[in-house]
């Protein structure tokens, strides 16, 4: 990418507007992960953003090491959830992934990746991080997303002092992107505006399962965290897996 994803004025926008999707999976994930707690294991999120799902890890006594590849994200993280292990940058597919007893993470992280090869070696390297008796617990766009999505208009949506406007493309079947401009209010009154945009690599989350089990975890794909009142959206696909 030419420059980092979520940058300061949409990483604050989606700290203040977007927190559902962690809301939702949280439940599913905290009763996954309470074995982990239990035994006192370490807890590696990727994709934190703002920290929105990790605190809930650390309110329910996990230790927990939360990582991003926006330093504009993980600058929020620090200071909404000081309670983390560590907070720290990485950068899938190449970036060192820390060992760990539990690797999760909402918010499709991984499809951010630049192409499907990328997202294989992150997807290799998250497993080989695991511990004995790890857990693993990602969401993975499908092909799904975009066939669901094929006619999606426009969105826009506006808070307090922010604004977001964000329209869809799919070039290719494999390939999902997000054109996103946000209005930031500044101290004077005025509007700051600023665009990104974000290609998602979509994959065959069905051969995933083989693809970990070359690498010691056994993994399932379904539709939610492990409670069924709480699905994920059309295309976004849970892996649940253990080594």
């Amino acid at each position: 990418m030419d420059e980092p994803y979520y940058r300061d004025d949409l990483a604050y926008v989606h700290d203040r507007g977007f927190g559902f999707h962690a809301d939702r999976c949280a439940p599913g994930l905290l009763a996954l992960l309470e074995p982990v707690r239990r035994a006192g294991g370490l807890v590696l999120e990727v994709g934190c953003g703002s920290g929105l799902l990790t605190r809930y890890l650390v309110e329910a006594g996990h230790r927990v090491v939360a990582t991003d590849a926006s330093p504009a994200m993980l600058d929020l993280t620090r200071a909404a959830v000081p309670g983390a292990e560590r907070i720290e940058t990485l950068v899938l597919p190449d970036d060192p992934v820390p060992a760990a007893d539990a690797v999760v993470g909402v918010g499709h992280a991984v499809n951010y990746l630049p192409d499907a090869d990328a997202v294989r070696r992150a997807l290799v390297g998250l497993a080989r991080s695991l511990r004995p008796g790890g857990l693993f617990a990602l969401d993975l766009c499908d092909l799904e997303w975009g066939t669901a999505r094929t006619d999606a208009v426009p969105q826009g949506r506006v808070g307090d002092d922010w604004a977001i406007v964000t329209r869809f493309s799919q070039p290719t079947p494999d390939r999902f992107d997000r054109d996103i401009t946000t209005f930031v209010r500044r101290p004077d009154g005025s509007y700051r505006r600023d665009e990104e945009r974000h290609r998602n690599v979509l994959v065959d989350t069905s051969a995933v399962p083989a693809l970990l089990r070359e690498h010691g975890v056994t993994a399932t794909i379904g539709t939610s965290f492990a409670d069924d009142a709480h699905p994920l959206p059309v295309g976004l696909k849970s892996v649940i897996g253990r080594r």
